[in-house]
């Protein structure tokens, strides 16, 4: 008699204790022999299904009937006494089994009703975390009347279940009391993961799972991590004010967390791919083909190009023996006229880069930036942990436009995320600490709307200096009127709009003559020499594999660079570098010799580098009257001359003072010309020492410091 499929009776338990004894002897061991501390065996899905054809059976059966199957192995290790003798048999009950390394990873956005009860693999970034707090898994009850203990009531996430009927013993309809010392708690935390904005479309509002996390795989993870959770995906019924509804919310049940470390695994390099990059890093016009690659719409602007270019390569992050960190990001300024295409090119980085978050300065505030603590429902009214932006940027790049419009103390939130690469929180009792490894890229108009050409420049950005000293690289776009880079810009933008209107035109109507090779022949201007998707896998390759060292000669010539600017300060005139730009210029060069996956940083890289800080030096710190680089304009935002000018008032004021202190303007005035001042820098001064609060004019042509 043949039987049939389902009348074959098949020993689970047996065959997962084959499984077990033949690939995790050694985890059993350990958690036999320091439970309670270790109380997870990690099982690795591949292993499994490489274990024949029962193996494949078993990694199946995982997927459909998740809950059976841990059963199995349970049954299987207090069966076959895998960890515990005899005698503690029940403790099996409390050992975890965690499932990982799952081949088919599911998006957010793709989970439906038939992943009901299945296990299943998610990746996303970690948006909010909630406290670690207990949770009652079985609860004894007490009757109120005659003290009789209840049986262990099973208690599941959600509500909360209490005993509905009479007490066993006195019958009476009374109120049952938890005995908490007889009920058994787990740890438990809510974390609510984010898709990754790699993977969105344009546009595209992100969207969010709730995690239920317990036992050993809390406090694991902070707001702002990678990660990949592998659970079973359950449904929990929606009741509003006591109705119930016909939805349900879903949530995944956590079985195991997985940390992806390593940055950039996102972007899938195969072998064509890395022949195709090592092919490209050795062309010799390769700088200018990047450089082309950005933003090729936007005419001109190479050096700013350039420098993007080397943004998105990045500097290589140093950890040192003693725990300091040494951050690899450059940071870059944009600053300029309106209608230059800042918004545009910061759009195109972040479309380039493996890792990227664009957000605007006016409708950003410091929590949405850095990180915030809430009270929400989420985490049932406790306060919880939720990231922001630059935390969501963590190993990319974060785009900020609009910089000069945001609030300062919002604009105070960059400062440590700048430098330190790290966001502290402390509010509402949560203390940490998340990581933000970005390369901040800002863009802000200057002051006035427009540039000024006779005002100092640090006057005109409405920023504070402590924030501008932090940007590696800041350039100055102004708009000024120049008869043939006027002609060749509206040519380009002509071209581009002409072929748009080419293409879309032949789509309705099609136009003789006009087939793919006419339309790329005309888009040629406007096409990037490297096309997106294979400059982000040339991104990803470099950052992943190339880490490049100072030779002597680029050492020795970055170092020339820094002195002679250094030896352009004297005991009167302004010093006008400080030592962050040193740490710029190695950056810098750095990500020079990544973009040609170079090992060593040679002398070419550090004249490049040399090129365009000097560019950026002389339009941001070139005192004009000095004819010196000024770096007190930019960092304090008032220049060494005009200090000087201020104390000299104040002197002046209170040598001429008479015995109340009051001392005449004009001859105040009339000594200072006499220094050789010019008249309207002086009476400026004045104007700012009344503004400032350092002085007072009691009565019209007399001064009085305060």
């Amino acid at each position: 008699m043949t039987t049939t499929p389902e009348a074959q009776i098949t020993d689970r338990a047996g065959d997962w204790q084959k499984f077990l004894k033949k690939h995790y002897k050694k985890e059993l061991g350990e958690i036999t022999r320091e439970y309670p501390h270790r109380r997870s065996l990690a099982i690795d899905y591949r292993t499994l299904e490489k274990w024949g054809k029962k193996g494949l059976d078993l990694a199946d059966e995982l997927l459909q009937s998740p809950g059976k199957v841990i059963g199995d192995v349970k049954d299987a290790i207090r069966q076959y006494n895998l960890i515990f003798t005899k005698d503690d048999e029940e403790k099996a009950n409390h050992v975890n089994i965690r499932f990982s390394n799952l081949p088919k990873k599911i998006a957010v956005r793709d989970i439906r009703s038939h992943h009901m009860n299945t296990f299943i693999s998610v990746e996303g970034i970690i948006r909010k975390t909630t406290e670690v707090r207990p949770r009652v898994t079985s609860a004894v009850f007490r009757c109120l009347q005659c003290g009789t203990k209840t049986a262990p009531y099973k208690q599941f996430y959600g509500r909360f279940q209490e005993p509905y009927r009479p007490c066993t013993q006195c019958e009476r309809q009374t109120k049952m009391e938890l005995v908490p010392n007889l009920s058994t708690f787990v740890d438990s935390e809510k974390i609510r993961i984010q898709e990754t904005p790699e993977g969105l479309r344009g546009g595209e509002q992100p969207q969010t799972l709730d995690v239920d996390v317990i036992d050993d795989l809390t406090g694991m993870v902070a707001p702002g991590d990678r990660v990949i959770v592998n659970g079973i995906l359950r449904s929990i019924q929606r009741v509003t004010q006591g109705t119930k509804s016909t939805l349900f919310d879903i949530y995944l049940e956590c079985n195991s967390i997985e940390v992806s470390e390593k940055e950039f695994e996102e972007v899938a390099i195969s072998e064509e791919d890395e022949q195709e990059i090592l092919a490209l890093s050795q062309d010799p016009e390769l700088y200018y083909k990047i450089s082309r690659s950005i933003a090729p719409t936007i005419f001109g602007n190479d050096e700013v190009k350039e420098a993007i270019s080397l943004i998105l390569f990045g500097g290589i992050p140093k950890e040192m023996p003693d725990g300091s960190h040494l951050r690899g990001d450059i940071h870059m300024l944009l600053v300029g006229d309106p209608g230059i295409a800042k918004s545009q090119m910061l759009r195109y980085v972040i479309k380039l880069s493996p890792r990227g978050i664009y957000t605007s300065g006016k409708s950003s505030t410091s929590a949405g930036l850095t990180a915030t603590a809430v009270k929400d429902e989420f985490g049932d009214g406790r306060w919880t942990l939720e990231a922001g932006a630059l935390v969501l940027a963590d190993m990319g790049i974060a785009a900020v436009d609009e910089m000069d419009k945001m609030a300062k103390e919002d604009r105070s939130a960059l400062h440590e995320a700048m430098e330190q690469q790290s966001i502290s929180v402390a509010k509402a009792g949560i203390t940490a600490t998340l990581r933000s490894r970005c390369a901040l890229l800002g863009a802000a108009n200057p002051k006035m709307g427009r540039f000024d050409e006779f005002a100092p420049i640090a006057d005109q950005i409405n920023m504070p200096p402590s924030l501008l000293s932090r940007f590696d690289l800041i350039f100055i776009l102004t708009d000024k009127p120049n008869p043939q880079l006027d002609r060749a810009i509206a040519d380009h933008i002509l071209k581009a709009h002409n072929v748009g209107e080419l293409i879309e035109h032949h789509r309705k109507n099609p136009i003789e003559g006009v087939d793919d090779e006419y339309i790329r022949k005309e888009l040629a201007p406007v096409t990037p020499e490297i096309e997106p998707e294979k400059f982000r896998k040339y991104i990803a390759y470099a950052k992943r594999n190339c880490f490049p060292m100072l030779t002597p000669k680029a050492k020795e010539k970055l170092i020339e660079y820094y002195l002679n600017l250094r030896s352009l300060a004297d005991s009167n005139k302004p010093v006008p570098v400080t030592a962050r730009q040193l740490e710029a210029l190695i950056r810098l060069g750095e990500a020079s010799a990544r973009i040609r996956l170079a090992k060593e940083i040679d002398i070419g890289d550090s004249e490049r580098v040399i090129r365009i800080v000097d560019t950026c030096l002389k339009q941001v710190a070139y005192d004009a009257q000095t004819g010196t680089f000024d770096i007190d304009k930019l960092v304090t935002g008032i220049p060494k001359q005009r200090k000087d000018l201020l104390r000299s008032i104040k002197e002046v004021i209170r040598n001429l003072a008479d015995d109340s202190g009051i001392a005449q303007k004009e001859q105040v005035i009339e000594t200072l010309l006499a220094q050789g001042h010019s008249k309207d820098d002086i009476e400026k001064r004045i104007q700012d020492l009344k503004n400032g609060g350092e002085a007072l004019e009691p009565r019209k042509g007399v001064l009085r410091l305060l």
